[in-house]
């Protein structure tokens, strides 16, 4: 049997060349030291947050420039649409406008009756449901921008320019006149407004010799 010499421990073997420090293990890192280089990793995970928000940003005024232009698109095309709709109505309505006259003429000398009348009547109500509507009455002041004086006359009962026959109706669409109502005018007599001057002023001197109006 061996006999092991007591006071002495094994020790691992150790490579030839090597040092005594090569056989003792290696002290463990301390513990919660950061690695070498996360600092600069780091900053590079910064700004690429950043890059990437800053794309966002981008991106995202892109989206809020195309979602407003195309909702000006839309309201475009919905205006351009109601106005291409109004031009053709107004077109159609024009083309009927003669046929309307002789309507009119028709009623005026009784001649509107029997299947005739129910169908100029018909051709009335559509038009009206269209937004045709006829204006244009005696006694009305002349107004040149509804108005087409065809005839001219004085008289001494008007104050001012007036329309004493309409020759034929004007016809508007809303506020779009398609065509002017065509009348007969008249204004005051030349002088006339003189003459009234010149009467109020003499009353007004007899009421002052006459020491004023009599009291009733």
């Amino acid at each position: 049997m061996t006999e092991e010499t007591p006071g002495f421990e094994e020790k691992p073997d150790v490579p030839s060349g090597a040092t005594p420090d090569d056989a003792e293990p290696k002290a463990a890192p301390a513990e919660g030291a950061a690695p070498a280089g996360d600092g600069a990793a780091d900053a590079a995970l910064v700004a690429q947050l950043d890059q990437t928000r800053t794309a966002l940003g981008e991106r995202t005024a892109d989206l809020q420039r195309l979602q407003a232009e195309f909702q000006n698109y839309r309201r475009r095309v919905e205006r351009d649409r109601v106005a291409v709709k109004e031009i053709a109505i107004a077109n159609l309505l024009t083309e009927l406008l003669p046929v309307l006259d002789d309507i009119g003429r028709a009623r005026e000398h009784g001649e509107l009756v029997g299947g005739f009348k129910s169908v100029a009547e018909s051709l009335e109500t559509v038009a009206a449901k269209m937004g045709l509507m006829q204006f244009g009455k005696e006694g009305e002041p002349f107004d040149p921008t509804v108005h087409e004086a065809l005839m001219h006359s004085y008289a001494p009962d008007v104050t001012e320019t007036t329309c004493v026959a309409i020759l034929q109706p004007g016809y508007r669409i809303g506020e779009r006149t398609i065509r002017p109502a065509r009348v007969a005018v008249a204004e005051p007599q030349p002088g006339a407004q003189t003459v009234k001057a010149e009467d109020a002023e003499e009353s007004a001197a007899d009421d002052k010799e006459n020491g004023g109006p009599e009291e009733g």
